[in-house]
């Protein structure tokens, strides 16, 4: 009987601890596989999204390009097609004097839904919304991710994998710094 009173309780709370893990867990959980395979349609997407957009591009000498990278808050797949909400940043960097320009960017949440793309073997995004600016933002976080996901769009991405890739694509040393444009 006594066991029954010291052990009843610690096994109740494992359960309860081991039920929310698994929920928490599950609700976070993005099929590494399948993005994989949408990713760099996604990423590609964003830096045609971008073009025309920046800054630096008005300074020819400059030779800016956009950088991109997607994170999966949410990815639902039916058939040949996939619905993924996504995190994105997207940079615009330049090259002057062996330096590193970052001319802007901006950090935007953004549904897509794609196709699978028999002609590639890969696939294609056939639609991509963003929310509004200012009033209806928050709304829209809300109405287009899991919960989960919306707690997830607060946190600040990482440029790094942008900068590194800017410096290798303009040739430049691993170190060079970045300055504003």
């Amino acid at each position: 009987m006594t066991s029954v009173r010291i052990w009843g309780p610690g096994a109740g709370a494992v359960v309860v601890l081991v039920a929310a893990g698994v929920w928490a867990r599950g609700s976070s959980a993005v099929d590494a596989g399948l993005w994989a395979q949408v990713r760099p349609a996604i990423e590609a997407r964003l830096v045609a999204q971008s073009a025309g957009t920046g800054a630096g591009e008005s300074e020819p000498q400059l030779r800016s390009r956009w950088f991109c990278r997607a994170e999966a808050l949410d990815l639902e797949e039916s058939g040949d097609r996939v619905r993924a909400g996504v995190n994105t940043l997207c940079e615009e960097y330049g090259e002057h004097a062996g330096a590193l320009v970052l001319c802007g960017g901006s950090q935007t949440p953004q549904v897509m839904r794609l196709e699978r793309d028999p002609a590639n073997g890969g696939f294609r995004v056939v639609s991509a919304q963003q929310p509004p600016d200012g009033e209806g933002y928050g709304e829209w976080e809300g109405n287009h991710f899991s919960r989960s996901a919306v707690s997830r769009l607060d946190g600040e991405m990482s440029s790094a994998g942008l900068r590194t890739a800017a410096r290798t694509h303009f040739g430049l040393p691993a170190d060079a710094p970045v300055r504003d444009c």
